[in-house]
């Protein structure tokens, strides 16, 4: 196993978060291509872990937390790290190590690039993202927001903690329409698994809906709303992580859709 850059080799697979194999991925669009594109110039910083097959088996992806959906200054944030583990595909590649190596090529880098430290959202669950995972690789919580955890390994003396992005506004409610509206910045396939399942959704009902989408992609948008990815459906936020399925999106809109009081004629 190494851990490179990535390269125009792998992007396809990380453009898909190493899960070519899914069909559920083909409902994520070209979002995570596209925010690339944008974002690989602006201080994203991408690392692969490889096989000795050449295959991507790991990664890892962080940038500068200026432009991420936390806030801080002069550190860098990791938005995910994932190691294959599934049985199709390429198999599963976890409890290998891989996860810890990708964090500390991570960590040498921003170093070298000057960042005074490294920070990431971990969950009090035993899954995804495991905060409890990060603490035993020396981070230390910064900040709380539910079941998320922010979490951070200061490089210098003054470095300043980072604080979760409070929520500072939320969706309008516009009378006799039911009202639907997502954030999605593009990075994680599959938030924009649940844009596309919602966009395809509110067509079905067109006249009762007022429909509204974010990209926050715009640090000004995401600033403003202080949501970096969500689905509101009048106003109740909807758990989208896993994505839920077009059904559930489409059944949740329809019940509202169904509560619309008509208007009285005389």
């Amino acid at each position: 196993m190494k851990i490179i850059n990535l390269s125009p080799v792998h992007e396809r697979q990380y453009f898909c978060c190493l899960e070519e194999w899914s069909d559920e991925m083909r409902d994520a669009g070209d979002h995570k291509e596209c925010w690339y594109a944008k974002m690989k110039d602006r201080g994203l910083r991408v690392k692969i872990a490889e096989n000795d097959k050449g295959e991507a088996c790991g990664m890892i992806q962080y940038l500068p937390v200026e432009i991420s959906p936390v806030e801080g200054q002069n550190l860098y944030y990791v938005l995910c790290i994932w190691v294959h583990g599934y049985r199709k595909g390429i198999g599963n590649f976890q409890k290998r190590g891989l996860g810890k190596s990708l964090l500390q090529a991570a960590e040498a880098d921003v170093r070298q690039l000057g960042g005074k430290g490294l920070v990431t959202w971990g969950i009090i669950l035993p899954f995804f993202m495991r905060s409890a995972w990060f603490k035993k690789q020396g981070y230390k919580v910064a900040d709380k927001r539910g079941i998320l955890r922010l979490l951070w390994k200061p490089f210098a003396n003054d470095a300043q903690p980072p604080r979760f992005m409070k929520e500072r506004h939320l969706p309008a409610l516009v009378p006799g329409k039911v009202n639907v509206t997502v954030f999605y910045n593009g990075w994680c396939p599959a938030q924009n698994i649940v844009y596309e399942r919602t966009k395809q959704a509110v067509v079905q009902f067109r006249e009762k809906i007022d429909f509204n989408v974010y990209h926050t992609i715009d640090h000004e948008i995401l600033s403003y709303w202080g949501t970096g990815d969500a689905l509101f459906i009048n106003g109740k936020k909807i758990r989208t992580g896993p994505p839920p399925s077009y059904k559930r999106i489409y059944r949740i809109i329809e019940g509202n859709v169904r509560k619309i009081r008509e208007p009285i004629s005389y």
